[in-house]
C-alpha cells in the first residue's frame, strides 16, 4: 500500500518563511502532513518564495499533477496584490484551472483566504487601503471557487489569531513558528471534521524558542531588506498612483466608488468563469 502523498503549492508561506529549522524552513504544511494519516505520509513541497498565481499554474501545478497527490494545497495571491500587473481577471482563471486540475484527479484540496499586506505590516492609510482591497477581492474568488471545487478552507483572513502580532516573524508578513503551526492545527482541525484526516494533530506550541530581538532585526536587515527591495521595484510607483487616486476620491467624498469598482471586477471575474463552465 503506497503511502498518502500531500503535495504543497505556494509562495513564502508555504514554502514556510519564518519557521526556520537548521539552516532551511520547515512551515506550516510540513507541520501539517505528518498528521494527515496513521501510517506515512509522503510530503512534497513545490512552493517557492515570491511566486504568483501564475507560477503556480504553469509550473508548479504540472509538477504536483506528475505526483498524482492524495491532499494538495493551493494557498497563493498575496504576490499578486503586490504587483503593477494585478488583474483580478486573471487571478480568477489561473486558480479556476489549478482547483479544477487536482480535483478532477481525487486530490481533496486545501485553501485559505489572507489578510491584507498593508494592514499586517502599518502602512498608512492611503497605502494600505489599496492593497486591502485587492486583497479582498482575492480572497472573494478563493471563497468562491472553494466552494465550487468542495475544498477544505480555511478562514485565515480576519480571524482574531491571525492578527496577535505574536504569530507573526519580525517582517510582519511571514507567520513565526507559532503563526505555522496555528494554520497547521486549524486546517487539521477543518481536515478531521471532514473526515479526511486520521492522524494526530500538530502542537500548537512552539519547539524552539521565538528569535532574539537582535537575530530579528539582523534578518530584517539583510534578507527582509532585500525581499521589500525587490518587490517595491515593481509595485511602489502604482501604489503611489493609487494612493494618489485615493486620496483624491476621499477629498471629493466619493471612496465608495472605489470599493463598488473592485466588488463589481471580481462579479465580472467570477460570471466569466461560469460562462465558460457552462460551454464545457
Amino acid at each position: 500500500m503506497r503511502p498518502v502523498r500531500f503535495v504543497a503549492l505556494g509562495d513564502s508561506l508555504t514554502e514556510g518563511v519564518g519557521d526556520r529549522v537548521g539552516d532551511g524552513w520547515r512551515g506550516w504544511a510540513a507541520l501539517l502532513a505528518a498528521g494527515l494519516a496513521e501510517d506515512s505520509v509522503e510530503f512534497t513541497n513545490l512552493a517557492v518564495s515570491g511566486a504568483q498565481t501564475r507560477e503556480v499554474l504553469e509550473i508548479q501545478t504540472l509538477a504536483g499533477l506528475a505526483l498524482k497527490p492524495d491532499f494538495a494545497s493551493v494557498v497563493i495571491g498575496v504576490n499578486d496584490t503586490l504587483r503593477c500587473t494585478f488583474d483580478i481577471h486573471a487571478v480568477a482563471e489561473r486558480l479556476d484551472k489549478v482547483y479544477a486540475a487536482f480535483t478532477r484527479q481525487g486530490a481533496t484540496l486545501l485553501t485559505a483566504c489572507l489578510p491584507d499586506p498593508g494592514s499586517m505590516l502599518g502602512l498608512p492609510g492611503a497605502l494600505a487601503r489599496p492593497l486591502a482591497r485587492r486583497q479582498r477581492a482575492v480572497n472573494r474568488v478563493v471563497h468562491a471557487l472553494s466552494e465550487r471545487y468542495g475544498a477544505v478552507h480555511l478562514h485565515a483572513a480576519e480571524e482574531d489569531w491571525i492578527m496577535d502580532r505574536g504569530m507573526w516573524s519580525a517582517d510582519r508578513l511571514h507567520p513565526g513558528e507559532r503563526g505555522h503551526r496555528q494554520l497547521a492545527v486549524r486546517f487539521h482541525a477543518l481536515l478531521a471534521e471532514a473526515g479526511r484526516a486520521s492522524g494526530p494533530a500538530p502542537l500548537a506550541e512552539p519547539e524552539f524558542p521565538e528569535p532574539t530581538k537582535s537575530a530579528s532585526l539582523l534578518w530584517l536587515a539583510t534578507a527582509g531588506t532585500g525581499w521589500v527591495a525587490r518587490r517595491c521595484t515593481d509595485l511602489l510607483p502604482q501604489l503611489l498612483r493609487l494612493a494618489a487616486d485615493e486620496m483624491r476620491h476621499r477629498a471629493r467624498g466619493t471612496s465608495a466608488r472605489l470599493d463598488l469598482r473592485a466588488s463589481a471586477a471580481v462579479s465580472a471575474a467570477l460570471a466569466a468563469l461560469s460562462v465558460e463552465a457552462d460551454v464545457v
